[in-house]
């Protein structure tokens, strides 16, 4: 796994994925009448849409958590789902409280300064996770594999960490989704001029390039094997990006989205459990 693997999920949800909003527009959404709130009127109500990925993951992760469960946070990064200013996902995001105890690990020192997370922890990207076998219960991956240069190295380690039984819940764009080839076509020098005409919410150190190695179907049969792993994982599209707050461009994405194969829609919801 390299320094890219466990960075701050928040700060580099991979090129495409993440767009910040700015606090007061977050608040305002009424007023504000940006594109998604255009395309989902409910965002008023809470701050976030029926196609939001960050809840989708949210709602999973929730969903199996219980009260005696310990949670490892790999990519735990500063803690940004508490500066979340949609207060609800906010309050979903800090696991504080909910399971018995959550480790946050990066290779970023940030995460030391991370306030939603019982432990902190900085991991060398070339080393074993510095944790017993079978320590944890659920290890969340938030827009984190994505950028796993060594998926044999990091699934090993994911696996092992693992009890049996205990589940990996994460969230990732497809390989081969518009947002993953969006994201290898578009050359390197020309990413940032590109991300701010379609994404000019985004602020620069926002992004962190992806290497795309752990987010197709192949790469998941490949390193989690079904020996070793139950697999419930699955495609979906959630609400468009890169459409630079055009309302038209937005809703032809919308409309592309229904034509799409499961191959090809947009992101993954990572649901594998440990046998």
């Amino acid at each position: 796994m390299r320094s890219a693997s466990y960075k701050d999920y928040h700060r580099r949800p991979d090129l495409a994925t993440y767009t910040k909003p700015l606090h007061d527009q977050e608040r305002n959404l009424p007023e504000r009448r940006s594109v998604e709130s255009r395309l989902y009127p409910e965002t008023a109500a809470g701050g976030f849409s029926r196609a939001d990925h960050r809840m989708g993951f949210l709602i999973r992760l929730h969903a199996i958590l219980e009260p005696s469960m310990t949670v490892l946070d790999l990519g735990a990064g500063r803690g940004k789902w508490g500066e979340d200013p949609a207060q609800f996902r906010a309050t979903l995001g800090n696991l504080r409280g909910r399971c018995l105890r959550v480790v946050g690990a990066d290779v970023d020192h940030a995460v030391l300064e991370n306030p939603t997370v019982d432990e902190r922890i900085v991991i060398d990207p070339h080393a074993s996770l510095p944790f017993p076998d079978a320590s944890f219960d659920v290890v969340t991956a938030f827009s984190v594999l994505e950028h796993v240069e060594d998926p044999h190295r990091a699934t090993t380690e994911i696996a092992r960490v693992l009890r049996p039984g205990g589940w990996l819940i994460g969230w990732t764009p497809n390989r081969f989704g518009y947002v993953g080839v969006g994201a290898r076509l578009v050359p390197d020098h020309l990413k940032s001029k590109v991300l701010r005409r379609l994404e000019p919410h985004r602020e620069e150190h926002d992004s962190f390039p992806p290497v795309y190695r752990l987010n197709s179907r192949h790469a998941f049969r490949r390193h989690f094997p079904s020996s070793q792993w139950e697999d419930f994982s699955y495609t979906y599209n959630g609400m468009p990006f890169y459409h630079g707050e055009n309302i038209t461009l937005a809703r032809l994405w919308l409309t592309l989205f229904m034509f799409l194969p499961p191959a090809l829609r947009a992101y993954w919801m990572v649901i594998l459990r440990r046998r």
